[in-house]
């Protein structure tokens, strides 16, 4: 079963498009380096909790959109090797820096335990 690398950032909201085009290069290089499938997705509808939420998680402040993310990789071991190197690339590539603050992201790796695509014929 699939690896996944899963993020959880904070981007302002006005810089939707400037994060969009930061997530398409990145999804390039984590593809040259063996990821079978990247999803940037935008939230839309992230309620604020009572204890926590993804809000709290990233300190996510009035003006910021709360951003999820994954890269799929085929397993631990492709990911761990690709990472490094995607790493190292991505700071040549992005050199004029990140849309959002990286300090306040989160993320973390996940074994599959289950997985489903679609309805079953």
């Amino acid at each position: 079963m699939s690896y996944i690398m899963g993020f959880v950032a904070a981007v302002p909201t006005v810089g939707k498009e400037p994060y969009r085009a930061h997530a398409e290069r990145a999804a390039a290089i984590f593809h040259r380096h063996g990821a079978l499938r990247t999803v940037e997705a935008w939230g839309a509808e992230v309620p604020r909790g009572e204890v926590t939420d993804f809000h709290r998680a990233v300190q996510a402040k009035d003006d910021e959109t709360v951003v999820f993310s994954w890269i799929e990789w085929p397993d631990k071991a492709t990911c761990d090797t690709a990472m490094e190197a995607a790493m190292e690339d991505m700071q040549k590539e992005m050199a004029d820096g990140m849309p959002f603050d990286g300090k306040r992201m989160i993320y973390g790796g996940f074994l599959s335990i289950f997985e489903k695509n679609g309805p079953e014929a």
